[in-house]
């Protein structure tokens, strides 16, 4: 199915003079109209666990409150991903709080954590790890990298050369190390997040399209409005040295994230929905405007993250909505434009709204 590139600005059939905005993929600042619905429901939800789980994600919103201003949406997909065992790639210009909100999301988390700053001349065994010779036993022995937590900032990951990048691709899917014939598993959970800069191209290096497939959701750091702005002014006018990261507190310790972790498979989703998301990444594989479309994980990680974001929302069952917010922030770095459409300017963000818009939504 192609979308025209009138079909993306073509105002509404119905008249001019009041016309409907559609909402940004993700945009969740209206009210839904399928929250309240009991037909997405099942006779057994999870709406105790579902409660205490929204509950606690409230908690950490607050923790991270206490320093970053703004930024939900952000927060709430990261939080999102992290339950659902995804990676982040986190996208924005400098100076917009990237690394710093995910350093305080970690420690919202009683876990280890350690933080890999990617440079041109970063190795691969600076990340996994390396065999090193013991003088006392004679013998070599496996001296685990920084990878070897349970969460991981990679900070620019884009500055590191294409087989440093490539030490990532075996660690983010299967959890795993191998070296030297023997593998090492990763210490339960596993999560990743990584912050890159779309401005600077000096000296970067480009995410081949299997290492991005990795990440469950690419997230765009914004710019905060004038309100913030002043907001973040007044919170830091007394704290040049961030005394004020010091007052956040973990929420939830490993076992609790992986308890949600299991929780999260549980949400109830109906088949309708299902194939709801199977058409929607299948439109994305026969579209003009598309030369490269979703695979089956795109279609795993948006029924994961609805799921996640169903939770949440303290509900224990998926809605359409839920789809819809995740479908931009997992498909975003998946596709890639036709010649045509990249020519005309028109953005992936305004190719999945049309196709949003196309398919008839299940109720």
């Amino acid at each position: 199915m192609s979308i025209e590139n009138e079909d993306l600005h073509r105002p509404d059939p119905q008249g001019s003079e009041n016309p409907q905005q559609e909402p940004k993929p993700g945009n969740t600042s209206e009210k839904s109209e399928y929250s309240s619905d009991s037909e997405f429901s099942p006779p057994d939800t999870l709406s105790a666990e579902a409660l205490e789980i929204r509950a606690s994600i409230q908690k950490i919103r607050d923790e991270i409150g206490k320093v970053i201003i703004g930024q939900g949406e952000l927060i709430d997909l990261m939080v999102a991903a992290m339950i659902t065992n995804g990676h982040i790639l986190l996208e924005g210009v400098p100076g917009i709080a990237k690394t710093l909100v995910s350093k305080l999301l970690a420690k919202c988390i009683s876990a280890d954590f350690s933080r890999i700053q990617f440079t041109p001349d970063l190795m691969p065994t600076d990340i996994v790890g390396t065999t090193i010779f013991d003088m006392k036993q004679s013998e070599f022995y496996f001296k685990k990298g920084p990878i070897f937590s349970n969460v991981v900032l990679i900070d620019e990951i884009n500055r590191a050369p294409a087989k440093t990048q490539a030490a990532l691709m075996e660690v983010m899917e299967e959890e795993q190390v191998t070296m030297d014939g023997e593998t090492y598993k990763m210490p339960p959970p596993f999560f990743v997040i990584a912050t890159q800069n779309p401005v600077e191209q000096e000296g970067t290096y480009k995410l081949p399209e299997a290492q991005l497939d990795r990440f469950m959701f690419k997230l765009k750091a914004d710019y905060p409005d004038v309100d913030e702005e002043e907001a973040i002014l007044k919170r830091f006018r007394n704290d040049f040295y961030g005394a004020q990261q010091s007052d956040v507190s973990p929420v939830i310790d490993a076992v609790t994230l992986i308890h949600y972790r299991k929780t999260v498979e549980k949400v109830y989703i109906k088949d309708e929905l299902i194939r709801y998301i199977a058409e929607l990444v299948t439109l994305t594989r026969n579209n003009s405007d598309i030369y490269l479309g979703g695979s089956p994980r795109a279609s795993i990680n948006i029924m994961k993250a609805s799921k996640a974001l169903a939770l949440l929302a303290g509900r224990g069952f998926v809605t359409p909505d839920d789809i819809k917010r995740a479908a931009y922030p997992v498909l975003n770095h998946r596709l890639i434009l036709s010649y045509e459409r990249e020519i005309e300017g028109i953005s992936i963000a305004e190719v999945v709204e049309g196709l949003l818009r196309k398919l008839e939504v299940p109720r």
